[in-house]
């Protein structure tokens, strides 16, 4: 039994609202359970030292948590002087994400950054994050495609992302942080709409797994991630 009494394959209620910050290109406020994530996307006409003169565009992330998100308060970053490992691991992980779905030569040379900023956590912050901020960027771009300041959609596909582990020797949908704390195996598995692997991360928290397990988390994450899908268009 599931400590919130959900059954193996049972993802949390999901909602998204749009339209949340007024000076965004794009925004949202995604809702995964207990997991709430403010997601907007910001428009530069600029692109990275790296990219230019390349005609190539560039999507990126920065993620946050704020301080009282978790059940204790836990101190800014910015009065540490540094991001943590984790935050800079996880930023990272969603801005690859969002990428594998752009074509970025469609998206000319500008920078798009999306930020996902952590207002409650119950697990699966980064995959709410991937989920939430594909939805802030599919709306700025749709900006761009209105304002024919670009002239095709670079947009691909779909990407979201949702959990999956082991827990009390069952494989699971979508941890909260409950189960998440106890997971002897813990997953994030990052998507295409069409159900085309983007990243796969997986570590054996407290034991091994073997094949069957881990082909019954692919399948279970298959089933996430479409109705993680559902629930974006259902808001587009």
């Amino acid at each position: 039994m599931r400590p919130s009494g959900r059954k193996l394959d049972e993802m949390r209620p999901i909602s998204i609202e749009t339209g949340v910050m007024r000076h965004a290109e794009g925004s949202c406020l995604i809702k995964v359970g207990g997991t709430h994530v403010l997601c907007t996307a910001s428009v530069e006409e600029r692109t990275p030292p790296f990219l230019r003169n390349t005609g190539l565009g560039w999507v990126t992330a920065e993620y946050g948590m704020l301080p009282r998100a978790t059940n204790t308060r836990n101190r800014r970053e910015a009065a540490q002087g540094k991001q943590g490992g984790r935050t800079v691991e996880i930023q990272r992980l969603i801005g690859r994400a969002l990428r594998a779905g752009v074509d970025r030569s469609a998206l000319g040379e500008r920078q798009i950054t999306v930020d996902c900023d952590v207002i409650q956590a119950d697990g699966g912050t980064r995959c709410a994050s991937i989920t939430g901020g594909w939805i802030a960027l599919r709306l700025a771009i749709d900006r761009l495609l209105k304002a024919g300041t670009i002239q095709s959609d670079p947009i691909i596909g779909h990407v979201a992302a949702v959990s999956c582990g082991v827990y009390a020797g069952q494989p699971v949908l979508d941890l909260d942080y409950d189960e998440d704390s106890a997971a002897a195996v813990d997953g994030n598995f990052v998507m295409l709409g069409d159900g085309r692997m983007i990243e796969v991360q997986m570590s054996g928290e407290g034991a091994v797994f073997d094949k069957a397990k881990m082909d019954r988390m692919i399948d279970l994450a298959v089933k996430g991630i479409g109705e993680l899908v559902l629930a974006q268009r259902s808001v587009l």
